[in-house]
C-alpha cells in the first residue's frame, strides 16, 4: 500500500480513491493478470515518461496486491527495446515448467505479449514474444528465441491471451487479428500452431477493429456440473469515423461477449449465424474497456475476476487529470446465469471491497414524493449505494450524485420506467468540454423484476460504476466534478416511489489519505 510522500500525490484533484491508478503518466489496457504465490499481479500498458500514449515506447507497468483492493506500484516490468514496443498481452503460471525456463525453481511466470515495430520479418511489425520471471515478476528476461509467432498477412496481429486447456493438455492462445480472432496451440509456450479462427463471418459485430480477446470456461448458475465457454472481444473506433449505428452502445470503445463451446482448437457459437441477431454488450457506459480475467486464481476460490481500463479511445489522451491519465475499474466477479431470455453474463463488485465500507445511512420501507430529498444531510465524494425500489406511480427516479451547492453540477443515475432504461447522465458533471464526445447520457435496456429495480453504485472522485439488477446491466462512466461537489439526492418524477431498502456507505481510501 502506498505510504509516505505518495499521500500528497493521491490527494490531487480527480485522483481515484478506490481504483488503481499509477503515480504518474499514461496507462491503458490491463495486461498480464495473474495470481502467483499469494500475490495478484496487475500489469498494464504504460508510458512512464508522458501523460499521453507513446506507442513507440510502450512499457508494461506493474502493481501487486494481496487483496485486489490495496496496491503497491512496482517499477515498470518489461521495457521496449530493439525488438519494438511492448503492447498488450498476458501472463501465465508455468507450474509444470513446460517452457523449460524453470528447471531449478520448478515453476515461474511467463509473459506473452505483442512486440509492435518489430523488424525480424519485413512488413510484419506486430509479432508475439515471451519473457519469463523467476522472482515473482520483479525482473524479466526476454526469450532469446523471440519472436515466437508471426502473422501470415495482416498488420493487426496482437493482444495474446494464453491459458492452459486441461482437456487437451495444451496451451491455447487467442489473438486479435483485425476482423477476427485466431487460435493457436502449443505444448511449451515457445512453438505455436494455428488451430482456427472466429468472427469474420458473423453479421453485425464489426464495429471497429477487434482487440484484447479472451476465452474462458465458466459455470452456469454456479453449478460445477454445467459449464459453458465465453469469448470476450473489445471493439474500438478510435477516430470517430464509424456511423452512429455501427458503434458500441456509448460510442468509441466497447466490449461484447459470445456464449458457446471450445474443444481446445475451435470455438463454436451456441447460436447459428442465421439466428444471430443480437450483440451481447458487457457495459453500456463509455469507460470499461479491454477487460481480461486473472489467470491462476486457486480452484478453491473458483471465481472469475477481471478489471477493465476506465477510459475510451475517443478522448483518452485529453482527460483533464494532470499528473496521470487513465485508471482501472474496480475488480468485478463475473458469472453466467440463466434468465427468461437465455444465458447472460453478470458482473458484481468483488466482496473484498466490503472492507472499505463505513456505514453512513440506512432506510427501509419509505415512500418518496416528488420535490423532496430524504438524503439532503448526506455528503460524500466517494461512496457505495445499495438500493432496491418498488415502482409506484413514478415515471423516472434515481440518484443525483456529486452535486454542488453553488451550481447545477451533478451526475444523474436514473431509471426511466416507461422506456425500461437504466441511464447515467454526465452532461452536467462539471469538466466536460475537453472533448465533444464526453458530455453524454448513456442508456441501457433493463426490465423490471417483479415490479422492482435493484442498484449497486460505486462513486469515486472521477467515476461512477452502476450495477443494475444484480449486475445484469452495467454502466461505467468517468466524471470530473469539483472535489467540493459532494451533495446527494434521491429523486422521483411523475409520481411516488417506494424505497424497499437503501444503504449508503462511505468508503475508505485505498491510499489511506482520509483527510478529505
Amino acid at each position: 500500500m502506498s505510504k509516505g510522500p505518495d499521500k500528497i500525490i493521491y490527494k490531487s484533484e480527480y485522483r481515484p480513491q478506490i481504483h488503481y491508478s499509477p503515480k504518474g503518466n499514461w496507462m491503458n489496457d490491463p495486461n498480464g493478470m495473474v495470481y502467483y504465490e499469494g500475490e495478484y499481479h496487475l500489469f498494464y500498458q504504460h508510458t512512464p515518461h508522458d501523460t499521453r500514449p507513446d506507442f513507440s515506447r510502450m512499457h508494461w507497468g506493474h502493481a501487486v496486491s494481496n487483496d485486489l483492493v490495496h496496491w503497491d506500484e512496482l517499477p515498470p516490468a518489461i521495457p521496449p527495446g530493439e525488438d519494438g514496443a511492448i503492447f498488450s498481452g498476458c501472463a501465465v503460471v508455468d507450474k509444470n515448467n513446460t517452457s523449460g525456463f524453470f528447471n531449478e525453481e520448478g515453476s515461474g511466470l511467463v509473459a506473452i505479449y505483442t512486440n509492435d515495430g518489430n523488424s525480424a520479418q519485413p512488413g510484419k511489425p506486430q509479432v508475439q514474444s515471451i519473457a519469463y520471471s523467476k522472482d515473482k515478476g520483479r525482473t524479466w528476461t526476454k526469450y532469446e528465441g523471440n519472436p515466437i509467432l508471426f502473422p501470415t498477412e495482416t498488420l493487426d496481429f496482437r493482444d495474446p491471451k494464453v491459458f492452459w486447456h486441461e482437456e487437451s493438455l495444451n496451451w491455447v492462445m487467442v489473438l486479435a487479428v483485425r476482423d477476427r480472432v485466431e487460435f493457436y496451440t502449443s505444448s511449451n509456450l515457445k512453438e505455436w500452431s494455428f488451430a482456427s479462427d472466429f468472427g469474420s463471418d458473423i453479421p453485425g459485430i464489426h464495429r471497429g477493429i477487434f482487440e484484447c480477446p479472451e476465452v474462458f470456461k465458466i459455470q452456469v448458475d454456479e453449478d460445477s456440473d454445467t459449464t459453458k465457454w465465453i469469448l470476450i472481444l473489445s471493439v474500438g473506433d478510435r477516430n470517430g469515423v464509424n456511423p452512429n449505428d455501427s458503434e458500441p452502445p456509448a460510442g468509441g470503445s466497447g466490449m461484447m461477449y459470445f456464449i458457446g463451446d471450445f474443444n481446445g482448437k475451435v470455438f463454436t457459437l451456441d447460436e447459428t449465424l442465421e439466428s444471430f441477431d443480437t450483440i451481447k454488450w458487457i457495459d453500456y457506459g463509455s469507460d470499461f474497456y479491454a477487460a481480461v480475467t486473472w489467470d491462476g486464481i486457486p480452484n478453491e476460490d473458483g471465481r472469475k475476476i477481471w478489471v477493465g481500463w476506465m477510459n475510451n479511445w475517443r478522448y483518452a489522451s485529453t482527460l483533464p487529470s494532470k499528473e496521470w491519465r487513465g485508471h482501472m475499474s474496480i475488480p468485478r466477479e463475473i458469472q453466467l446465469r440463466t434468465y427468461s431470455e437465455g444465458l447472460r453474463l453478470t458482473q458484481a463488485p468483488i466482496t473484498e471491497l466490503n472492507q472499505l465500507r463505513r456505514p453512513n445511512l440506512s432506510l427501509q420501507d419509505i415512500t418518496i414524493k416528488p420535490d423532496t430529498n430524504v438524503l439532503s444531510a448526506v455528503s460524500a465524494a466517494k461512496m457505495e449505494i445499495i438500493a432496491e425500489f418498488e415502482i409506484g406511480t413514478a415515471i423516472e427516479f434515481g440518484f443525483r450524485v456529486r452535486k454542488s451547492s453553488s451550481s447545477n453540477q451533478e451526475t444523474v443515475i436514473g431509471y426511466h420506467v416507461l422506456n425500461e432504461e437504466l441511464f447515467v447522465d454526465r452532461t452536467k458533471s462539471n469538466d466536460v468540454d475537453f472533448h465533444p464526445d464526453f458530455a453524454a447520457k448513456h442508456k441501457a435496456p433493463m426490465k423490471l423484476e417483479h415490479e422492482r429495480i435493484q442498484l449497486s453504485i460505486y462513486v469515486d472522485w472521477s467515476s461512477v460504476e452502476v450495477f443494475g439488477n444484480n449486475g445484469t446491466t452495467v454502466i461505467s462512466d468517468m466524471i470530473f466534478p469539483n472535489l467540493e461537489s459532494t451533495g446527494l439526492e434521491l429523486y422521483t418524477l411523475g409520481g411516488e416511489l417506494k424505497v424497499v431498502s437503501l444503504q449508503i456507505n462511505d468508503l475508505v481510501s485505498i491510499w489511506e489519505n482520509e483527510t478529505l
